[in-house]
C-alpha cells in the first residue's frame, strides 16, 4: 500500500495514513487502501484494538485532497462517500477505534476522527469542518456525527463559520476524550488501548454495538437491543471465564469465543 501503513503491536494494531507531503489529505488512494486495511485487520484475530493516526509533526489529517474535487462530477464524489467510503467503513468495523492525532484535523480529517470510538488529541492540535469556505458543505458525516457528539448549536457554529477549535475547546465540547502533551501522546493512547484489548472480544464487539445504537435508536428501541445484545454474550465461552475468574479471584484469560 502506498498510502496506509499497519504495525502491530500485540493485541493493538497502529493504522497510519502516511502522505506527510500532503499533510495526509485524504484521496481515492487513501479510502480504497484504507477500506483493504481494516478488511484485513478485521479478519486478524489477534488483533483487538485498533490506533488510528497521520504521519509526520504537522497534521492528522488536513481534510480531503481538495485537488480531486475539482472537475469531479456528484455521481462519482456520491460513490466515493458511500457506502465503502473510509469514513463508513471505521464507523462500522466491529473492534474499537481510537483516533490519536496530532496537529491539524481538519474537515474530512475531522469526519473521520468522529467516525472512531475514542478520540485522544495532543495539545497542539486543531479541529474544524471548513467546508463552507469553499462553497460546499461536509459529506463525510460531519454535520450527523459531529452534531451527536457536540449538540446542535456548537455543531452549527463550528459547520457554518468554518472556524478552528484548539484541543482545550474541543474537550470541552467532547469532541475529543482525552488532551495530552504531545510528548505524552503515543504513550498514554496505546495505554488506553492495551487497556481495553485486555477485554473479552465478542463482549467488546457488542458494547460497541449497543453503545453506536443508542445515538441512532430511541431509548425504547435501544433498551431492547441492549438486552438482546446482553442475553447472546452468555453464550460465550468468555463469560464463562470471566465469572469463573471473578470467583476464583484472578486475572480472566479471554480468548475471543
Amino acid at each position: 500500500m502506498e498510502t496506509i501503513t499497519i504495525e502491530r503491536r500485540g493485541r493493538v494494531a497502529l493504522l497510519t495514513i502516511n502522505r506527510p507531503d500532503k499533510l495526509n489529505a485524504l484521496n481515492s488512494a487513501v479510502h480504497s487502501e484504507g477500506v483493504a486495511a481494516l478488511d484485513e485487520l478485521r479478519a486478524d484475530s489477534e488483533v483487538r484494538v485498533l490506533v488510528l493516526t497521520g504521519s509526520g509533526e504537522k497534521a492528522f489529517i488536513a481534510g480531503a485532497d481538495i485537488s480531486e474535487f475539482e472537475g469531479n462530477t456528484p455521481v462519482a464524489q456520491r460513490d466515493l462517500f458511500h457506502e465503502r467510503s473510509l469514513f463508513n467503513s471505521i464507523d462500522q468495523f466491529p473492534k474499537p477505534v481510537i483516533a490519536m492525532i496530532d496537529g491539524f484535523c481538519l474537515g474530512g480529517g475531522n469526519e473521520l476522527a468522529m467516525a472512531c470510538d475514542i478520540r485522544i488529541a495532543s495539545d497542539r492540535s486543531r479541529f474544524s469542518q471548513p467546508e463552507i469556505n469553499l462553497g460546499i458543505i461536509p459529506g463525510g458525516g460531519g454535520t450527523q456525527r459531529l452534531t451527536n457528539l457536540v449538540g446542535e448549536g456548537r455543531a452549527m457554529e463550528m459547520i457554518l463559520t468554518g472556524d478552528m477549535i484548539d484541543a482545550a475547546t474541543a474537550e470541552r465540547f467532547g469532541l475529543v476524550n482525552h488532551v495530552y502533551p504531545f510528548a505524552e501522546l503515543e504513550a498514554e493512547t496505546m495505554k488506553l488501548a492495551e487497556k481495553i484489548a485486555e477485554k473479552a472480544p465478542i463482549a467488546l464487539q457488542l458494547c460497541k454495538e449497543a453503545v453506536k445504537f443508542a445515538s441512532r435508536s430511541n431509548l425504547d428501541e435501544g433498551l431492547r437491543r441492549e438486552v438482546d445484545l446482553f442475553a447472546l454474550v452468555f453464550s460465550t465461552e468468555d463469560k464463562k471465564e470471566g465469572i469463573s475468574a471473578f470467583l476464583e479471584k484472578r486475572k480472566p484469560d479471554f480468548k475471543g469465543k
